[in-house]
């Protein structure tokens, strides 16, 4: 029995090929060339989606006719190849909201208040409080209505798989006519907005938009209501920590369409609009209100969620200070989001209260914050809303304008380091001492290129010189101070900087202040604000500063201006920049605190920046999910936590009953987190590999240490460790 053969199409080309020029050659190859062919399409390289280990998601088109909206978008992986496969039985949804200009009806027959242009989601439920707290103060269970998405999995045909990594959705929501719970009228001169998300898994997830006008298809020139970029957050939050209700949704664009004006929280009564919730969380701990006896009292923003879980943001610190400062999140000009300036047009009563809550002062009683705070007509003395935020940021601004001289370093015949210092406003000239703090500070440190002065050499309560404490010449305004330490033994040689914890005083904005100015310190209401200035450095010689030699530069371990990003002028105390090292010395005495093990906890500065709460994040912060960023390069430079390099640095601890102990340089940088959880096992590998954790004292570490640490924990391990 003869055998059939099958033969697919690109098999069947071969060979129709290889007998055409069998053929070919029987002619004798006299005959001319023939024609080259036409290319033909280019193979497609695609990958299924249950094989993807990347993912990426773009909206290419939206249409919306009769009120049915469609959408297509594409799947690819990182490198660009298509993702097909996908199905409803995935976890993808699709929201859709519209950009609605939203002018409220006064009750009271007044003017009608302006909000500009708000997101309306056409997909919206009431919600009724479920199992509620009833335990928990400041918050007020109701019905709200709730923005949301809709799955793919509720529709067997909505979604199409073309086969090419392209897809198509339609929308089950008509849009036409939407009346309940929340009415919504199409307008087709208004923006709409599309939304996507798709998880694969825990870590794999995209979002993605799409804005366009549907009466002329235009995606440019429209409105968007874009005024902030996730990149902002990401200044200070872990990128990861911004993936929200299960990793699926972590772009600005998605977050709004379902948290909009509308929207509430109905096991705690609260506002979930983006605005206002965004503002009141980060407001924090400083939110309050005043109860009817005009006392000021606490107004954290809660909420409750899955589980009845409740999130009380009174605990958020926010660290950005001042904190009227709205630049930090509402970055403007290059690379800024299409609507930016929006923050300031003075639309928006929810910002206000979101911060301020209702009732910021017993001088208050309405929530319509625009009809005083406002540029065009505000009312006698108030002044609009950036103007009093611009108000408490003028000091800084003035503050930074102005520096601080030092001068004539010498010492006397006791041997105590003496200088000359004179404040300067932004012209350079000399200011009188009636606008400075006189118990403001400067203050000496040396060793700059190691680990700064040792606690026994000279405490840093013996390095700070209060103005007070020096004579004062009012002709030139110079104040002459004096140390209380004498000079190391070993001076010579060494690199001094003297800095300025100085403070200038300035009147507070407020009602009826027209504008902020340099202010008498002895003067009702004012605020005293740091002069930034770097420090003075020089390199001590035989008898005095030595004019001909470089001055040593400070261990380049983090990088200032990172910390600043997220902390702005003010870090804690005495902000001249980040100084913190020069008085935390790692020997420095430790402080009670009865949360810490044995009751003393260091005060290092690597102690604190590692140890505070939102920088040590395993065991800190809100249990939120949301959290500062914590891996090594947020703070650290390229080469900022190398092992090894300070062998003779040791730290300065205490054990479990508060007794002092003496810990070897790179144990002590990771004791500086982990104490608390050490575990015999890790306390074993430290000691087996040279490292010191119970020493007597710091010639005892410095003797026993032999700290082998960097043969194995290469920098790329431990920024892997770490999250990076």
């Amino acid at each position: 029995m003869m055998k059939r053969f099958k033969f697919n199409t690109a098999y069947k080309a071969l060979l129709g090929a290889g007998i055409l020029s069998l053929a070919l050659a029987g002619c004798g190859g006299s005959g001319e060339d023939g024609q080259d062919g036409i290319d033909g399409e280019p193979g497609l390289a695609t990958i299924n989606i249950d094989n993807a280990t990347t993912l990426g998601a773009s909206i290419e088109s939206a249409s919306v006719a009769d009120g049915t909206v469609t959408v297509n978008f594409l799947l690819t992986n990182a490198n660009g190849v298509a993702i097909t496969g996908l199905t409803n039985s995935n976890d993808i949804r699709f929201g859709i909201a519209q950009l609605t200009h939203i002018v409220d009806t006064a009750a009271d027959g007044s003017a009608d208040f302006d909000h500009g242009y708000q997101w309306l989601s056409y997909i919206n439920s009431e919600q009724a409080p479920n199992n509620a707290p009833t335990d928990v103060s400041g918050i007020t269970p109701r019905n709200e209505f709730q923005a949301s998405v809709e799955a793919a999995s509720a529709c067997d045909t909505c979604l199409v798989d073309n086969g090419d990594g392209s897809y198509s959705y339609t929308y089950q929501q008509n849009i036409a006519n939407v009346t309940s719970p929340v009415t919504v009228a199409f307008d087709a001169n208004d923006t709409q907005r599309v939304t996507l998300e798709l998880r694969l898994s825990a870590d794999l997830a995209v979002n993605a938009h799409y804005d366009w006008q549907p009466s002329s298809g235009s995606t440019d020139d429209i409105q968007t209501r874009n005024v902030v970029s996730i990149d902002a957050c990401y200044t200070c939050h872990q990128p990861d920590s911004l993936k929200m209700h299960g990793g699926r949704r972590m772009d600005i664009e998605n977050c709004v369409v379902c948290h909009t004006s509308t929207s509430g929280d109905p096991e705690s009564g609260n506002s979930i609009d983006f605005t206002y919730m965004i503002h009141a969380i980060h407001r924090g701990e400083e939110r309050h209100t005043f109860n009817a006896d005009g006392e000021q009292v606490a107004a954290p923003y809660k909420i409750v969620g899955y589980g009845g879980n409740v999130y009380d943001f009174g605990n958020v610190a926010f660290p950005h200070k001042p904190g009227a400062d709205c630049a930090v999140c509402h970055v403007e000009g290059a690379n800024a989001p299409k609507d930016a300036a929006l923050f300031t047009a003075e639309q928006s009563n929810t910002a206000c209260i979101a911060c301020h809550s209702e009732k910021p002062s017993n001088n208050h009683s309405s929530t319509n914050c625009m009809s005083c705070h406002q540029a065009e007509s505000p009312y006698q003395g108030t002044g609009s809303a950036v103007k009093r935020h611009g108000d408490v940021l003028k000091a800084y601004t003035e503050a930074q304008a102005m520096s601080v001289a030092v001068s004539n370093v010498a010492t006397n015949d006791n041997g105590n380091l003496t200088f000359d210092v004179q404040v300067l406003d932004q012209d350079g000239n000399a200011v009188d001492q009636t606008v400075v703090s006189q118990s403001s500070r400067m203050v000496v440190a040396w060793d700059v290129d190691k680990d700064f002065p040792a606690y026994e050499d000279a405490s840093y309560a013996q390095r700070r010189i209060a103005l007070s404490s020096g004579t004062y010449d009012a002709e030139s305004h110079t104040y002459s101070l004096a140390s209380s330490f004498s000079l190391p033994a070993d001076a010579q040689g060494k690199t001094f900087e003297i800095w300025s914890t100085l403070q200038a005083c300035f009147n507070n904005g407020g009602y009826g202040i027209d504008d902020i100015t340099l202010t008498d310190c002895s003067a009702d209401n004012t605020r005293r604000t740091y002069i930034q200035q770097t420090p003075y450095q020089f390199v001590w010689g035989a008898t005095g500063p030595d004019s001909s030699a470089t001055a040593a530069a400070r261990r380049s371990i983090i990088d200032p201006t990172k910390c600043q990003g997220c902390h702005g002028a003010e870090i804690h105390h005495y902000d001249n920049g980040v100084n913190c090292g020069s008085c935390h010395t790692p020997d420095k005495t430790l402080r009670a605190e009865d949360g810490y093990p044995g009751g003393r906890i260091p005060t290092s500065f690597a102690f604190k920046a590692h140890h505070r709460p939102g920088h040590e994040l395993n065991h800190n912060g809100m249990s939120s999910g949301t959290v500062i960023k914590s891996d090594c390069m947020t703070c650290h430079t390229d080469n900022g936590i190398q092992l090894g390099r300070s062998a003779d640095r040791v730290w300065r601890f205490g054990d479990a009953t508060g007794n002092d102990i003496w810990v070897s340089s790179d144990a002590g940088a990771c004791l500086s987190c982990h104490q608390p959880y050490l575990t015999d096992a890790t306390r074993s590998h430290i000691e087996t590999n040279g490292g010191i954790i119970n020493g007597t004292s710091k010639e005892d570490v410095q003797n026993r240490a032999a700290e082998t640490c960097r043969t194995c924990h290469t920098v790329d391990q431990l920024l892997e460790a770490h999250g990076n």
